[in-house]
């Protein structure tokens, strides 16, 4: 049987809200409701902190900040980096022949100019291969040039051409008849006479030479007379005396004469030779190019008779040409060689390692270095310029330089070029600088350094730190009870105001302001240590590298 119970209307009041009521659920199931509403709570209570609490303008909580003052400094902007500083130039001498050395006049230590006798070597063996190759290229030069000259036939002797014995297109050969040719202007007689008579003739007298049959009468003179004494016709001793006449036109070695030197007279008679007659003959292979003279053509000697040429000709010229050019380069070889044995300064320098001396054996495959000299003018160090940073650096910029080893001391270098031959390593770019330090005091070549080129510097600049800066322009001001009295902490972080500035360069630490602050403003600067719990966001400042 159920149970209905039935209420009583009560008298009618003022209406009220009814509250919700919640029965949680008994045992475990209760426990694990009450975790859900605590959970549910936390949560609705930090998206009303975050989401929907009032904006301030100062700082949430005491302590996240600290005050600083608007002064004047000096920011350097700078492209940092580091690297080991080396020599301006460094040279290792290796030998380029083998021998023994016989000079090595230096010591580690010296000064060496450009050009200075390091080592010398014993160099007999190549002195040899140069007169051996200077032997060569005579030879070379004396086939080539016997060859040209003979490509063209020239006259023996002044003369007459008797005879052409070749025509345009004839192929000769050494030997091949080419022309024939005789001097009959002038007629030679050789003539016994008596060995004592003979003694008292001497060459340019004058004789009196008579022709055979016609008895006619010529001039003549004594060109030579023999010493040696030969038997005669009927035993007696003679001498020959050749005599020289002009021929009048019509005798030819076919008369016959006598002579007279003086009252001395001739002890037999002889027949006349001409001064000269010459069958001419090819000295190369060849076609008959030209034919320079005809019969009867008048000729001096060294005349040009015949041309030779065609395609062996030519060839074999040109075989020969290039022999002589191989002959030349091959002693030009064992020149350059001999200067190796001369080893000289390839710059000016100190000398820092000397490893051969006089007396030792070098080989220029086996030995190492003999010396190795330094320039140290200058010390240069290479340093890698970021992609990001490449279009600050140029050359002339100063450089300031630091090295653990040598602490609390500062170098200045200078960049010297910059290279845009980059090298790229996942995806990041970087380009080699190169700085010189003229003044480098205790740097050693080697040394490990650090270096920060200057890229911009701005004296008595009007600045704060950069990490007051906030949401990119603004700084947070302390307004009137904001400070302590001694202004060095912050005592009520409500009492402040955003005010926008207008910023210049940086160098990473303090950013320099251009308007919005005036020099002993004070600003906020969000503690570090809480860094990002403060509300603010700092500004991107350039650090310069």
């Amino acid at each position: 049987m159920e149970t209905t119970q039935v209420l009583t209307p009560e008298a009618p009041q003022s209406p009220k809200k009814k509250l919700p009521s919640f029965h949680l659920p008994k045992g475990r199931k209760g426990r694990k409701w009450v975790r859900r509403i605590v959970i549910l709570a936390v949560v609705a209570l930090g998206a009303y902190w975050f989401f929907l609490r009032p904006k301030q303008s100062g700082a949430p909580v005491m302590g996240q900040y600290t005050p600083d003052t608007v002064q004047r400094r000096s920011l350097t902007t700078a492209v940092s980096g580091t690297g080991t500083v080396t020599p301006i130039e460094s040279y290792y001498l290796k030998p380029l022949v083998t021998g023994e050395v016989l000079e090595a006049p230096f010591e580690v230590g010296d000064r060496v100019e450009k050009g200075d006798v390091l080592y010398r070597l014993d160099a007999k063996d190549a002195e040899m291969s140069i007169q051996q190759a200077e032997l060569t290229v005579r030879q070379a030069q004396k086939s080539y040039d016997d060859l040209a000259a003979n490509l063209t036939v020239r006259a023996g002797g002044a003369g007459v051409v008797q005879k052409v014995l070749v025509q345009r297109g004839d192929l000769v050969s050494p030997g091949t008849p080419i022309a024939e040719i005789a001097d009959t202007s002038n007629l030679t007689v050789v003539l016994p006479f008596h060995s004592a008579d003979a003694q008292g003739i001497a060459p340019g007298q004058s004789a009196q030479v008579t022709v055979a049959g016609t008895l006619e009468t010529l001039p003549g003179t004594v060109e030579s007379v023999s010493t040696a004494d030969l038997v005669g016709t009927g035993g007696a001793l003679v001498r020959h005396v050749k005599v020289r006449v002009s021929n009048p036109g019509a005798l030819t070695s076919a008369n016959s004469a006598t002579a007279q030197v003086g009252d001395i007279a001739c002890a037999g008679g002889a027949n006349f030779e001409e001064a000269l007659r010459q069958t001419v003959v090819a000295q190369a292979s060849g076609e008959v190019t030209g034919v320079s003279v005809t019969a009867g053509s008048a000729v001096s000697a060294g005349s040009t008779l015949v041309s030779l040429g065609g395609t062996a000709a030519q060839s074999s010229l040109e075989d020969l040409s290039i022999a002589l050019e191989n002959a030349r380069l091959s002693l030009q070889r064992a020149q350059d060689a001999l200067e190796n044995y001369t080893i000289t300064a390839p710059i000016s320098g100190t000398v820092i390692e000397k490893n051969v001396k006089a007396g030792d054996n070098v080989n220029n495959i086996e030995s190492g270095s003999l010396a190795v000299i330094y320039d140290l003018s200058y010390l240069k160090l290479e340093m890698n310029i970021s992609e990001l940073d490449l279009s600050k650096v140029t050359p002339g910029q100063r450089v300031d330089i630091t090295a653990d080893a040598i602490p609390g001391q500062v170098f200045t270098g200078v960049v010297d070029r910059v290279s845009i031959n980059g090298t790229t390593t996942n995806g990041f770019t970087t380009y080699p600088a190169t700085i010189l330090l003229e003044d480098y005091g205790g740097l050693n070549p080697g040394m490990n350094v650090s270096a920060d080129i200057v890229v911009e510097q701005v004296e008595n600049a009007l600045s704060i730190p950069a990490a007051a800066v906030q949401r990119g322009d603004t700084v947070l001001v302390p307004l009137e009870g904001c400070l302590s009295p001694d202004g060095a902490t912050v005592i009520d972080p409500t009492r402040t105001e955003e005010r926008t500035v207008t910023l210049g360069g940086g160098d990473g630490e303090y950013v320099e302001i251009t308007s919005g602050l005036n020099e002993g403003d004070a600003v906020l600067v969000p503690l570090q240590a809480q860094g990002g719990m403060g509300g603010g966001v700092m500004a991107a400042v350039p650090a310069g590298g």
